[in-house]
């Protein structure tokens, strides 16, 4: 090691409860305790990551902070892991970036379980513009085909088509045959859902019904969904028999007026998505898939790369709602 700081992109609150965020140096010795210690090439900026890096107490729980749910990079030291120093990884989910500090730094220290070897096929780059988000979007895709949720099953409906999570289920899905209608609330970015796939576009209120019809007419075959609330409700309801929803979000509310009427006479499944904990033999296979066969062939279209210094602007477009893109943060200059 040549340095005993690095630079992160630091959260903290004072004792009047103002929070500020900005660049700063830390030591070395301040980084949780772990495994492994990782020099971080790549971050990427979610919605959990524009949270934090308000202070958001749903998501971090003590000060002072660093953001960053997904990083990428190489590994420095492996401690009594199997892994081997100069190896490229990634690490997305459990509690980094939440309850530790996360991948807006040059270094991340985390238990090795964490860890996933970069599959060949992935740089690290392109490991980061899919990040949480496409892993998320295959589990989705993978809750469809485990219930037998087919091409020829008919449409899929992806809600929060303009969002990582969403974007990234348009491409997956069309590329594997499926006929997708995209719902987004941003009707200029149609020529782009398109292209990557979408058969149809449809706006938000079109997928809002807050009627009291425990059954509504019968569309879909199956659905990926990241909004939650009125719109998974009425998704629920739109459900032909057999029909399943990957719910990955909540964005719209965490309330689900419902009856079981939708689960009992058409024999819909509602599966909940939880790409935090996933267990490390599925989450290696999932992005052996993301590496492999299920890879977007779009996928650098999705980006939007950025350095660290400038992720504060994208933070306050994000939760102002006006990303468009993925954000992939450049934290240190490294190959991949």
């Amino acid at each position: 090691m040549n340095s005993s700081t690095f630079r992160c992109y630091l959260v903290d609150r004072d004792a009047q409860g103002k929070v500020d965020a900005s660049l700063s140096r830390r030591p070395l010795d301040k980084l949780p305790p772990g495994d492994v210690l990782i020099r971080v090439a790549w971050s990427s900026l979610n919605y959990k990551d524009a949270m934090a890096a308000t202070g958001h107490s749903g998501v971090v729980r003590r000060f002072p902070h660093v953001p960053g749910i997904d990083a990428a990079g190489v590994v420095v030291e492996s401690g009594s892991s199997p892994l081997q120093p100069g190896q490229a990884v990634l690490v997305t989910g459990y509690e980094l970036g939440a309850g530790r500090w996360g991948g807006w730094a040059e270094y991340v220290r985390v238990p090795w379980e964490w860890v996933v070897p970069l599959p060949e096929g992935l740089s690290l780059r392109e490991s980061m513009i899919l990040g949480t988000a496409g892993f998320t979007a295959a589990l989705s895709v993978e809750a469809l085909l485990r219930n037998v949720v087919t091409p020829p099953s008919g449409e899929i409906v992806v809600t929060g088509a303009s969002g990582g999570v969403g974007s990234i289920s348009v491409m997956l899905l069309a590329q594997l045959g499926f006929r997708v209608a995209a719902v987004t609330g941003k009707p200029h970015i149609s020529e782009s859902l398109t292209k990557w796939g979408a058969v149809r576009i449809l706006g938000r209120e079109e997928v809002v019904d807050t009627g009291n019809k425990p059954l509504l007419s019968a569309q879909w075959a199956g659905a990926i969904d990241s909004v939650g609330g009125a719109t998974l409700a009425t998704l629920v309801r739109q459900m032909q028999n057999g029909g399943c929803i990957a719910a990955c979000g909540l964005v719209g509310g965490t309330e689900l007026p419902l009856t079981v009427y939708p689960f009992l006479l058409r024999g819909v499944s509602l599966l909940g998505i939880d790409s935090a904990l996933c267990p490390a033999a599925r989450r290696l296979e999932v992005w052996n898939k993301l590496a492999g066969p299920w890879k977007p062939a779009a996928l650098d279209e999705l980006a939007v790369e950025v350095p660290l210094e400038e992720v504060e602007q994208h933070v306050t477009r994000m939760l102002a709602g006006n990303s468009e893109r993925r954000v992939v943060v450049r934290v240190t200059n490294q190959s991949g």
